[in-house]
C-alpha cells in the first residue's frame, strides 16, 4: 500500500555517524531513508541577556536547506534577506525539543547552539534534525564532561522524533515526501527515550481523524522513538 513498500510500523532505514566535521564541538550526519541531515554543535562561553547571571545554561537551534535539498532549486534565504516562516518555525521546534531533554543547572552557565543544515529532503527533515541534534549535542557535552567543566550529566535520556500520519485511510509511521504530501493527517511527535511527550504537532490535511487513529499514532511513534533512540546510543558511544 505504502509507495515505498514498507509495512504500516516500518521506519525508513535510518544511519547516524557521530564526528562528521572537523571543527565542531559535536557533529553528526543522520540518514532517515532520502533525508539526509548535517548536524554540528557549538560551545560558547555566553548565554542569552534574558538568563544572564542565572546560573543555567541554554541550547537554541538554527535550520536550513540547501537549495538543491529538493527537486527544484530554492533561493537561499541568505540572498533574500530574511528567514522564511517555515524556517523560524522549524527552528524553534528543534531548539525547544533539545533544551527540554537538557538539564540546564548541571550545564552551566554556557550556550550550545544546534545547526542543521538539510542535504537532501525527502519528508521528516525537522524530526531528523532533532533525532541528529541530539547526537550532535551529546557529542559536545561529553567533550564538557571529559575536561571537567561539567561535574553531573544534563542529558540522562535522549531526544528522538519521528512523523506518523493517515496515508489511504492507515496510520503509517516515517512519511517519506510522496506519504506526506498526500496524507490525510499528518503529526510529529518528540519524545524522550523513556516515553515521554516533549512536543506533538498533529493536523488534518484534508480528513478529520478519531481519538483512537490517534492512540494508535501515538503507538506507532513510540515503536519509532525507541528505534531511533538505540540508533542514537550506538552512535554516541
Amino acid at each position: 500500500m505504502r509507495p515505498s513498500g514498507r509495512d504500516l510500523s516500518e521506519m525508513r532505514p535510518v544511519s547516524i555517524e557521530a564526528g562528521f566535521t572537523k571543527h565542531a564541538e559535536g557533529s553528526a550526519l543522520i540518514k532517515m531513508g532520502d533525508t539526509h541531515v548535517l548536524c554540528t554543535a557549538t560551545i560558547e562561553d555566553r548565554v542569552p541577556p534574558f538568563i544572564k547571571g542565572s546560573g543555567l545554561g541554554w541550547v537554541t537551534a538554527e535550520y536550513g536547506m540547501l537549495p538543491r535539498a529538493t527537486n527544484t532549486r530554492m533561493r537561499r534565504e541568505a540572498a533574500a534577506g530574511k528567514q522564511g516562516g517555515r524556517t523560524v518555525e522549524i527552528q524553534r521546534l528543534i531548539g525547544r525539543s533539545l533544551r527540554a531533554g537538557v538539564d540546564r543547572v548541571a550545564l552551566g552557565e554556557r550556550q550550545i547552539t544546534v545547526d542543521c543544515d538539510v542535504l537532501q529532503a525527502d519528508g521528516g527533515t525537522r524530526c531528523a534534525s532533532i533525532t541528529g541534534g541530539w547526537v550532535a549535542l551529546r557529542l559536545a557535552v561529553n567533550k564538557l564532561m571529559k575536561t571537567g567543566d561539567i561535574v553531573s550529566d544534563p542529558m540522562p535520556d535522549p531526544v528522538a522524533a519521528v512523523s506518523c500520519g493517515v496515508y489511504a485511510g492507515q496510520p503509517v509511521l516515517d512519511l517519506d515526501y510522496p506519504e506526506d504530501s498526500e496524507a490525510g493527517v499528518d503529526g510529529n511527535f518528540v519524545m524522550t527515550g523513556s516515553g515521554r511527550l516533549i512536543e506533538v504537532q498533529m493536523s488534518a490535511e484534508g480528513a478529520t481523524f478519531s481519538r483512537d487513529e490517534l492512540n494508535r499514532l501515538l503507538d506507532l511513534a513510540e515503536k519509532g522513538v525507541s528505534e531511533l533512540k538505540a540508533a542514537q546510543l550506538a552512535a554516541s558511544e
